[in-house]
């Protein structure tokens, strides 16, 4: 998706990714600030949010950041004292990641989010402890009384909680919730 959006930038707003690239270098705040840099680019030249998210990939990337792969991501999500649910998400994406060969997980600062042609599901510390599991229904909601409507969690329709004492069994019986999610996203 970066790839397109910055390939239609000119076209959209007037400059290339890298003349937006130098324009956050010479007049915008810190480039590996990427949270500074989308605002910045909202609020003072009104890009869009796909634009903002690529120019300050971009311009974070000239500045010398590195994109950690999904390990990286996944140990800053677990880390400190949410380093006790790291084995339980480690089971919900193997369980996921079954579904199919088309399955992958992605990083993200602050979940990991299960794709397949689109995010179907998505992973995270959530309150009290629990492990959150996001799911993407576009269509038919399975019946099942943990699942509860999501609320801004990573493009998911719904969400449950698993706690962090959850069993194998537990685990395993997220598999057709997330079966669907993966056969609505694909």
């Amino acid at each position: 998706m970066m790839t397109s959006v910055a390939a239609s930038l000119r076209a959209r707003t007037g400059r290339s990714l890298e003349e937006w690239v130098d324009l956050v270098r010479r007049d915008g705040p810190d480039p590996l600030d990427q949270l500074a840099v989308r605002s910045w680019l909202r609020d003072v030249h009104s890009l869009p949010q796909n634009s903002q998210w690529a120019v300050a990939d971009a311009a974070a990337a000239a500045a010398g950041w590195v994109r950690p792969d999904v390990s990286g991501y996944t140990d800053r999500v677990y880390a400190g004292s949410k380093a006790a649910l790291r084995p339980l998400h480690e089971q919900v994406v193997a369980l996921a990641m079954a579904l199919g060969p088309d399955v992958r997980a992605e990083g993200r600062s602050t979940y990991i989010p299960l794709v397949r042609r689109r995010q179907f599901a998505a992973i995270a510390p959530g309150p009290r402890g629990a492990l959150r599991v996001g799911l993407r229904f576009r269509g038919t909601v399975p019946a099942d009384e943990r699942l509860a409507e999501a609320k801004g969690f990573a493009q998911a329709s719904h969400w449950l909680h698993l706690p962090p004492d959850a069993t194998p069994d537990d685990v395993t019986s997220l598999e057709p919730l997330l079966r669907a999610a993966y056969e609505q996203d694909g």
